[in-house]
């Protein structure tokens, strides 16, 4: 786990039952929660969503965790980590928050979100938020010191680790990105929609890699997230990135 190190030190004496751990996605959450399950001598649960498509945590997946949650441990605690707490489903939230209301005195529970902001609040009102900030970049020299990595994971151990371990697709994602540069809007076009059927979302990341930043990014997540159709937004795209 490089760079949480004043993290690991402060959650060996926090009290709370109930933790929210929030930051970008890649630098170390579930990593962590792991941790202090093993390190504490701990069983340990996670639950994140089962669709990648329309990612959400069912009721049914709460359930499985109030049922083994149900029962005594056989190590000194059980801690369940929901990953995803923003994407559980009003019902799941529902009884998720009983709970969190009245937890056995053996449950350790951690929440994991990008941010406070975008959980319910009923739920983050019961928890005590744990900040995960991006690493240094010096402190993952250790891994790579490739440039393009290094700017890929943005401070997020897990995906550098995961750059490094897929090869080179990060290049080659790159490379894609990099022929969007072309002038005419139809190749624009056509370089997108190679991107787009290599990479899906992250397609955005690695545009935003290779062409610097573009307010047409941002309007593009979100439609990402609107579920617009995908020829209309490539086609929108490739108009608006005119050089």
């Amino acid at each position: 786990m490089i760079g949480h190190e004043e993290v690991l030190a402060l959650l060996k004496d926090l009290p709370a039952q109930t933790l929210l751990f929030t930051g970008p996605e890649g630098v170390g959450r579930r990593r962590v929660a792991r941790w202090l399950a093993e390190e504490g001598g701990g069983e340990y649960l996670e639950l994140s969503p089962e669709e990648k498509a329309r990612p959400e945590i069912r009721l049914e997946r709460v359930e499985e965790l109030l049922d083994w949650l149900s029962t005594t441990p056989r190590g000194r605690f059980k801690l369940g980590a929901v990953d995803g707490a923003h994407l559980l489903t009003e019902a799941a939230a529902n009884a998720l928050l009983k709970l969190l209301e009245e937890p056995p005195s053996y449950a350790r529970l951690v929440l994991i979100a990008p941010s406070r902001e975008v959980v319910l609040p009923t739920l983050a009102s019961r928890a005590l938020e744990v900040a995960f900030r991006p690493v240094p970049q010096e402190a993952l020299l250790s891994l790579t010191q490739d440039p393009l990595l290094l700017a890929y994971a943005q401070g997020a151990p897990g995906r550098l680790i995961r750059a490094l371990e897929e090869g080179g697709r990060v290049h080659g994602l790159y490379a894609l990105a990099q022929k969007v540069r072309t002038p005419e809007a139809f190749e624009r076009y056509q370089a997108l929609k190679a991107l787009f059927k290599e990479a899906g979302a992250e397609s955005v990341y690695f545009l935003r890699l290779a062409l610097g930043p573009h307010p047409a990014f941002a309007r593009a997540l979100e439609a990402m997230e609107g579920y617009v159709n995908q020829d209309l937004l490539l086609a929108w795209l490739a108009l608006k990135l005119n050089p």
